[in-house]
């Protein structure tokens, strides 16, 4: 119980400090710039239907379902020790297989050709 309540009052004091110290870090100069609601360089009285380019957006779709595989492939270590770890490997190229099929296939759409 005693090593319990030591790792709390840790916490409790490690989060404590670091929350006041970061309301004394910061420089506090706010610009013009920094008060604005659009800090990205927008500017906020334009129109709102600018031009998107839909190839930057499926590129960025097949960034999100690519990245989604480590997910996807990140307990398979711990399914290593199963015991049929034959099954998780089964699975595992699976997923794999069906993502790279995906990318060949996108690859031959033209899908990942940036310019024209």
């Amino acid at each position: 119980m005693n090593l319990i309540m030591t790792v709390i009052t840790i916490t409790i004091v490690l989060s404590t400090v670091l929350a006041i110290v970061s309301f004394w870090l910061p420089q506090m100069t706010p610009d013009h710039e920094k008060l604005s609601p659009y800090e990205c360089g927008f500017d906020p009285l334009g129109s709102a239907r600018l031009p998107f380019s839909l190839r930057f957006f499926l590129v960025a779709i097949l960034f999100l379902l690519f990245d989604l595989e480590i997910a996807l492939l990140l307990p398979l270590p711990w399914g290593d020790q199963l015991p049929s770890p034959l099954i998780t490997f089964i699975w595992a190229s699976a997923v794999l297989a069906l993502l790279t099929l995906g990318l060949i296939y996108e690859w031959i759409q033209g899908g990942l050709e940036w310019a024209e």
